[in-house]
């Protein structure tokens, strides 16, 4: 059991249930399609209209100019609540994938600023698109926090020149913050008939079936019996197949 299920397994049922967790011998099986389509429908609806509704219903946010949403998270909708069992829509994944490219994205913009004129930055617009979209992408990589969405996170303050005038850096904890709302909306509507997240921090370790000596031994090579009597007599001082000696030769097992 990995740290984070360790955890959620001493949380009252109620609570963990809405985190992911579930009894390992509770018997799970695929849902109908129907319930798929049905709460993928409801999830991505609940979780757009919710970041919707707190940017521009909420005057700090209002009077900072911020845009009613990220169009990167149309992407993310798509995963965390069309396709919960992907990796790529787990949330380390999302949150900070979607902060890498937002990252990113904010400092090769502001870099390009420092442009002579504003002609010349729409000249080699295409330059900073791929160093921001390229670098977020290794950097996804290199942190195992893969997420596709974030890549047009990177480029979209590159791209979209009244937004970062208006938001500079503070585009940064807009990010993070429709990241958390879109979470916790998939935690409440994934749970109800499916199960969100498969993790938290890193995927669980294969469980390889166990054999009738009680050893769990899938995938591991199988061992030529005559190899294991030649090493063992080599190893007991006794001589090997060929040379004279009045011991019996090993019993050549599964040999042609």
């Amino acid at each position: 059991m990995s740290g984070s299920q360790s955890v959620l397994h001493h949380l009252p049922t109620w609570a963990s249930r809405w985190l992911g967790y579930r009894q390992l011998l509770s018997p799970t099986g695929p849902q109908p399609q129907s319930v798929v389509w049905i709460w993928s429908w409801i999830g991505a609806f609940s979780g757009l209209a919710v970041i919707q509704a707190v940017f521009q219903q909420a005057h700090y946010f209002v009077n900072k100019g911020v845009a009613p949403i990220v169009p990167s998270y149309g992407a993310t909708a798509v995963l965390i609540y069309g396709v919960i069992d992907s990796p790529l829509a787990q949330p380390r994944n999302v949150f900070f994938g979607h902060f890498i490219g937002a990252l990113i994205g904010v400092c090769v913009a502001k870099l390009f600023e420092h442009l002579p004129t504003e002609a010349r930055y729409n000249e080699l617009a295409w330059l900073a698109v791929s160093i921001s979209c390229a670098s977020t992408i290794v950097l996804m990589q290199i942190t195992k926090t893969v997420h596709p969405p974030a890549g047009a996170t990177a480029i979209i303050p590159i791209l979209d020149k009244s937004l970062q005038h208006a938001l500079g850096w503070y585009f940064i904890p807009v990010v993070l913050l429709s990241s958390v709302l879109s979470l916790a909306v998939a935690l409440l509507t994934n749970n109800i008939q499916r199960r969100y997240p498969i993790y938290w921090v890193s995927p669980p370790a294969p469980v390889l079936p166990v054999d009738a000596s009680g050893s769990a031994n899938q995938g591991l090579p199988e061992k030529n019996p005559l190899e294991i009597s030649t090493r063992e007599r080599t190893h007991s001082g006794g001589s090997t197949p060929g040379q004279a000696t009045g011991a019996a030769t090993p019993v050549r097992v599964g040999v042609p």
